[in-house]
């Protein structure tokens, strides 16, 4: 059986993730911190579609939680390993550096560059085992250009980028690929609170993308199809960035 890891899973472009690869014949792990109503809303809606899917409750930002419930799930799953690995999980506190304080700064940095570090050493190991597989981080344009207002957002999305170059090079001879997709601005419930007619001025494509059109583009990096391209950062962003 083959499993596929999407933290961050219960909405947004988390929940799309889950569905596309659960509709490429993957068992599906929703990863999620506290959202249950969210999270069991996204298994029932993939199980309705024939599809296979768990539940795997952890805190992307606390290490010892990360740990506990990946060393659980392996002990469930004798045998057994995460082929597919989705950092997707991230949080948003948006504000200029000069008035942003302490906690708003260490909560964006935390979940997204602690969630990987913790998160792919991990799954890593059995994926170098077994001698396959694909590792797709979530980045954004904000960590690819940088955005005004979001020094800690992209300071967190710039760091994953830097390591999705440095581990790509560690672990290419294993047959593991490890790529970044850097969305734009995507219609989902962590973008609803930004003034969308404004900001469709600076992009070329004139509309927010979409959550499958991300999902889309995770399902090919992590198809057979993509055993070539490592290393490297696609941007989906309707022309912006």
């Amino acid at each position: 059986m083959n499993y596929a890891l999407v933290t961050g899973a219960s909405r947004g472009i988390g929940r799309a993730i889950a569905e596309r690869l659960a509709k490429d014949g993957y068992t599906v792990i929703i990863n999620y911190r506290s959202n249950s109503k969210a999270a069991e809303e996204t298994k029932a809606a993939i199980e309705a579609a024939g599809g296979k899917v768990e539940l795997l409750p952890f805190d992307v930002s606390d290490g010892k939680a990360i740990e506990a419930a990946l060393t659980a799930w392996d002990t469930a799953h004798e045998g057994e390993y995460i082929s597919v690995l989705v950092n997707n999980a991230g949080i948003r506190k948006d504000g200029l550096l000069v008035f942003m304080n302490e906690d708003d700064w260490h909560q964006v940095m935390q979940t997204t560059t602690e969630g990987f570090y913790y998160t792919t050493r991990h799954v890593l190991s059995g994926m170098l085992r077994a001698r396959k597989g694909r590792i797709v981080n979530i980045a954004s344009v904000s960590g690819v250009s940088g955005l005004p207002g979001q020094a800690n957002y992209s300071a967190a999305k710039s760091a994953l980028i830097g390591a999705t170059k440095a581990l790509s090079k560690e672990v290419a001879a294993r047959k593991v690929t490890v790529n970044a997709v850097a969305p734009g601005f995507i219609a989902t419930d962590m973008t609803a609170d930004l003034d969308e007619a404004e900001l469709k001025k600076m992009i070329p494509a004139g509309r927010f993308g979409q959550p499958d059109e991300v999902a889309a583009l995770v399902s090919f990096l992590c198809s057979d199809e993509a055993a070539y391209i490592t290393g490297q950062v696609i941007t989906i962003a309707g022309g912006m960035g």
